[in-house]
């Protein structure tokens, strides 16, 4: 287990980092295909067809790369699919998801929406030169929470005849681990008063999970406790034996602002992963 609790990410670090994969991927050409559906079947409702869709980013003259799966946050309750520009033009392939929001629906059907994009993201990035072993899933506030729980839960992904532990990584930018603040809300339980059940990440500690990278804010500028969830996540995991778990605190961002130094740590652990070099 690897802990990095404070940490400081300067500008000039960051700028750097970027040029310099800019300048690598000078010869890479981009392309976005929208609103691939990720669902099929004579049942989907209208609301299906609309939200369950992603777009897919990718390098068409590159083979074998790496694909973030991107979760956009929301609260599960609003949000849009998107490519994060801290992704791109990097020499990997993004698919950006849409999925079900409260109240149109309730519990577990968003959580079943990121599992079935993450299966067709196994299923189908190999046709478009990516590598289905190179698979990150990630995502931003409730895109986090969706990351944790399709990665940690196995039953998800089962549904679709994915093993959750051939995700290469998870990485949970600023992510509830105890049970989501929506999932309360439907049961009427207030913002302030924390459970954990089998729809919160922590109740799924497991010492054969994927690689778990969990980031976050400042804890005094982030939304209400969720550095000290994400730390209690991080000490749980290593009681239960997880040996690649680590946990970040981006010092002096708050829960919008950490996603920008967040793409750096992903794209480490990724270089780390996958020897990019």
């Amino acid at each position: 287990m690897k802990f990095k609790i404070r940490l400081l990410i300067a500008t000039t670090s960051i700028l750097f980092f970027t040029s310099h994969l800019e300048a690598q991927d000078k010869k890479i050409t981009y392309k976005t295909i929208e609103n691939i559906p990720y669902r099929s079947g004579s049942d989907l409702t209208d609301y299906m067809k609309e939200r369950c869709v992603l777009d897919l980013y990718y390098p068409e003259n590159m083979k074998d790369f790496p694909t973030v799966v991107w979760f956009h946050g929301g609260g599960l309750r609003s949000g849009n699919k998107h490519i994060p520009e801290g992704l791109t033009q990097n020499g990997i392939a993004v698919v950006a998801v849409n999925y079900r929001l409260h109240p149109q629906v309730q519990c577990p059907a968003y959580i079943e929406d990121a599992a079935a994009a993450v299966a067709w993201t196994f299923n189908n990035i190999e046709k478009y030169g990516g590598n289905p072993e190179k698979i990150i899933v990630s995502g931003h506030s409730a895109g986090g929470y969706l990351t944790s729980m399709v990665g940690l839960d196995k039953r998800w992904l089962e549904e679709f005849s994915i093993d959750a532990d051939d995700i290469a990584c998870l990485v949970p930018f600023s992510g509830h681990t105890i049970t989501h603040m929506t999932v309360r809300k439907e049961r009427n339980i207030p913002d302030t008063q924390p459970i954990v059940d089998d729809f919160g990440p922590l109740y799924h500690v497991r010492p054969d999970a994927p690689p778990l990278v969990l980031i976050t804010g400042d804890r005094n500028l982030e939304l209400l406790g969720r550095y000290e969830e994400n730390a209690y996540m991080a000490r749980m995991m290593e009681v239960a034996g997880h040996e690649q778990t680590y946990l970040y605190e981006l010092d002096g961002h708050d829960h919008g602002e950490m996603a920008g130094p967040a793409y750096t740590i992903l794209f480490k652990h990724m270089d780390m992963l996958f020897n990019r070099k």
